[in-house]
C-alpha cells in the first residue's frame, strides 16, 4: 500500500482538545484518523499501516500512548512518533524517547507549532536521495543511509529514530564540536526553540550507553563543556 505523506493518527481522549486538533491539522492539509483509547489506535493499526505520522497522547482510559509506540517499534515499523503529553517530567521524556519516540511536546501548546514539528519530522524521516552517497564511514561506525541502520566495529545498534539522526549529524561533522544549539536546530528543523534543552541530554546519555564500552567515560560522543558535543 503506498504511502500519503498527509495521513496522520491522532490518540486522544480529551473530546475539547480533539476537536480543535481535528480542525487545525485538516485545515493544514492533513488528513486525520482520530482514536480516542489504546483499543481503537491498535485496530486502526491493524487495519491499514500507510499512516505517515502518529500523535499519541501519554495518558489514556485503557493504558498508555507508550503501549502503542512500544508496540508499533517491536513490528519494526519506523513512523514517526510524537508524544502529546501534559507532564514535563524528566521520567516521562526519558520513557517515551526510549520506547522509540522520535518527538514530544507539553500540553498547552500552539496549534502552529505542531504543525511545524509534524512538517519538519516528515522532511527529516523521508527516504534519502538514492543519488547522493548511501554509506557514511567514519573509523568504527558505519551507517548505511539507505538502510537506516548502523553499526560501531560491525557490532548493529540498536537505535531510536532521533538517536541515529543524531549519530548521524555527529559523524558528518566528526572531528568538529557541534554546539546545543545547532544540534537542536538541525534534529528539530529550526524549533528548538520549543524543545527543553534536558531532552538534547537525554539522547545524548542514551547515545552514549549503545555506542560507547564505558558511557561514563566516553571515547566518542565527548561532551565539550559550555559548547556541545565531538565525536571522535
Amino acid at each position: 500500500m503506498g504511502m500519503d505523506m498527509s495521513k496522520l493518527l491522532l490518540l486522544e481522549d480529551d473530546p475539547g482538545l480533539i476537536d480543535g486538533l481535528k480542525y487545525s491539522l485538516e485545515r493544514n492539509g492533513f488528513d486525520v484518523t482520530v482514536a480516542s483509547s489504546v483499543r481503537e489506535a491498535s485496530a486502526y493499526l491493524q487495519e491499514r499501516n500507510d499512516y505517515a505520522l502518529l500523535l499519541l497522547d501519554v495518558t489514556l482510559p485503557d493504558g498508555t500512548g507508550f503501549e502503542i509506540c512500544e508496540r508499533v517499534r517491536k513490528q519494526n515499523n519506523q513512523i514517526p512518533i510524537i508524544f502529546l503529553t501534559a507532564s514535563d517530567e524528566e521520567v516521562n521524556i526519558i520513557r517515551g524517547l526510549d520506547g522509540g519516540g522520535d518527538d514530544y511536546i507539553t500540553k498547552p501548546f500552539r496549534l502552529g507549532e505542531l504543525c511545524s514539528r509534524i512538517r519538519a519530522l516528515l522532511r527529516r524521516t523521508g527516504r534519502p536521495d538514492p543519488e547522493k552517497s548511501s554509506l557514511l564511514e567514519y573509523g568504527e561506525v558505519s551507517i548505511d543511509l539507505l538502510g537506516s541502520r548502523a553499526s560501531i566495529n560491525g557490532r548493529p545498534l540498536e537505535l531510536t529514530n532521533a538517536e541515529y539522526r543524531l549519530l548521524c549529524l555527529l559523524v558528518r561533522s566528526a572531528g568538529r564540536v557541534v554546539t546545543r544549539d545547532s544540534i537542536l536546530n538541525e534534529l528539530w528543523d529550526n524549533t528548538g526553540d520549543f524543545v527543553d534543552n534536558n531532552t538534547l541530554s537525554v539522547y545524548v546519555r542514551r547515545l552514549r550507553e549503545k555506542t560507547e564500552d564505558d558511557p561514563s567515560r566516553p571515547e566518542h560522543l565527548i561532551t565539550v563543556r559550555g559548547f556541545g558535543y565531538q565525536w571522535k
